[in-house]
């Protein structure tokens, strides 16, 4: 593609070169330059991409996008300087890749929790109605089904309109994507032409990089600023926040509510460990899901689903076939007659949730919870998770979770320092995370609960820059057989 091409969405400041030279791929990462790339320099939170600017003119780069035009300059390399690389950079990738989003039906969903459940059923909804459809998510991304790892919640924009562009080729008609605050505040979707966009709810996380929650909440907001008026906004009106994401929205507004009059209505009907029956604007439908908080996610999902012209009877009945997501409030049944429940809750709203779920399920055994907090994360919301798990539970478990770069012992601390004396009585801290999963499992009698809260999906623990092999899966299934050998 002709650089000028790539540049019309973008305004320069000044161009030094030619404008008209092939472009052969276009890279934020200068290690992965070939020749004839456009090499973008950005200034990330940990290192500045400028500096990289002569290895990629080593490696072949034919275009550099800056912020800072560089001194010595290379014959044969155009220079492109733009206010913001951080804003240019979607505009290029979505131009270079041939604006994929405006050949999908691209929704995006944003908010605290409910993010990769409700893609996730989206998608496999879709795919059940038979379409052919792309996922981008926390567990895994997909095109149709040719499934590609995730290591972000949302993709670089280069990669991102790679795998969008990916989707399209193979024929794809839908696409359903997380969109994380991070990836919002540095416009990785930025360029993107969304159908519609969901909003689930917000509670307090990633401070440690937003710094305050009203910054935490514009970044969201600014997905719902961003929707064309062609697009849908799907917002959740028992959530605080739900009405705030979409006061500048130009989409049409849609909002779900368990507890209000909202364009789309639902509520629990009866609730067994298997699922519940629900009523949903009127109509009864059986799910395979429990707890109040998945009955506001599939009311996100069946809102998201008729707004993308499918009929409420058809919709409902998908439903009822749709199972829940890798590690979120997944129940493994022991030998022994407890059930284990493996969820990703690593919010203190999300434990509230995830531990409110199973009382109204369960009622009559023990719950045992076992959670940590991550390290180099929001440290505020540590003495906060330690508190909703001792609320809700009979014994709580404090142990490591992705404790970084930081000592596990030194987060376990900031937990526990939450806590009176009365409620450390519920508290024991086993530092080593198996360990700490096989004596709650060890504690636990016929008819309890264990749950194994904050890691979910992920099959690794970091330590130390170091991702280990971990699966909460597999260590509990290890832990069964034991017993009944």
């Amino acid at each position: 593609m002709i650089l000028s091409e790539i540049l019309k969405g973008i305004k320069p400041i000044a161009i030094v070169g030619r404008d008209d030279v092939e472009i052969t791929g276009v890279n934020i990462d200068s290690r992965r330059i070939k020749e004839g790339h456009l090499f973008v320099a950005m200034k990330g939170t940990q290192v500045n991409g400028h500096r990289f600017i002569p290895k990629a003119e080593e490696l072949g780069a034919r275009a550099v996008l800056c912020e800072d035009m560089p001194q010595d300059k290379r014959d044969g390399v155009t220079y492109v300087q733009v206010a913001s690389t951080e804003d240019a950079v979607g505009p290029a990738a979505t131009a270079f890749y041939g604006n994929p989003s405006r050949h999908l039906k691209l929704v995006g969903v944003t908010g605290t929790n409910g993010k990769t459940t409700i893609a996730t059923l989206l998608y496999n909804m879709f795919t059940k109605f038979g379409y052919k459809c792309g996922l981008l998510s926390t567990v895994c991304n997909y095109i149709v089904d040719e499934k590609i790892p995730s290591d972000h919640t949302t993709p670089d924009p280069i990669e991102l309109n790679e795998l969008l562009a990916r989707m399209v080729k193979a024929g794809c008609e839908y696409a359903f994507m997380e969109c994380s605050s991070h990836a919002i505040a540095q416009k990785r979707i930025g360029g993107l032409y969304f159908a519609g966009g969901i909003f689930t709810n917000l509670t307090r996380d990633h401070l440690d990089y937003h710094k305050t929650f009203e910054n935490y909440r514009n970044a969201k907001k600014a997905f719902f600023d961003m929707l064309p008026k062609t697009a849908f906004a799907i917002t959740n009106a028992d959530d605080k926040n739900g009405m705030i994401m979409v006061q500048n929205t130009k989409a049409t507004v849609k909002t779900y509510s368990e507890l209000k009059a909202a364009d789309f209505k639902g509520r629990i009907i009866e609730c067994h460990f298997e699922g519940m029956y629900l009523e949903i604007d009127g109509r009864e439908v059986g799910v395979q899901f429990i707890g109040k908080f998945n009955v506001s996610n599939l009311l996100a999902v069946y809102g998201a689903a008729i707004m993308l012209g499918q009929k409420p009877e058809d919709v409902l009945l998908v439903m009822s076939t749709l199972h829940s997501v890798c590690g979120r409030l997944e129940p493994i049944h022991s030998p022994e007659g407890y059930t284990a429940v493996i969820d990703y809750a690593h919010t203190p709203d999300a434990l509230e949730n995830v531990l409110n779920a199973l009382r109204e399920v369960d009622g009559k055994g023990h719950i045992i919870t076992v959670c940590g907090a991550g390290g180099n994360r929001d440290k505020g919301k540590r003495p906060l998770m330690a508190q909703e798990a001792v609320k809700q539970s009979d014994k709580v478990i404090i142990t490591s979770d992705n404790p970084r770069f930081e000592e596990p012992q030194d987060i376990i601390n900031d937990m526990l320092a939450g806590l009176n004396a009365q409620q450390m009585k519920k508290v024991v801290s086993i530092v080593d995370r198996r360990e700490a999963i096989r004596t709650a499992c060890m504690m636990a009698q016929k008819g309890d609960v264990v749950l194994i809260a904050g890691k979910g999906h992920e099959d690794y623990q970091e330590i130390k820059g170091v991702k280990h092999h971990f699966d909460d899966h597999e260590v509990v299934r290890e832990i069964f057989k034991e017993q009944k050998a």
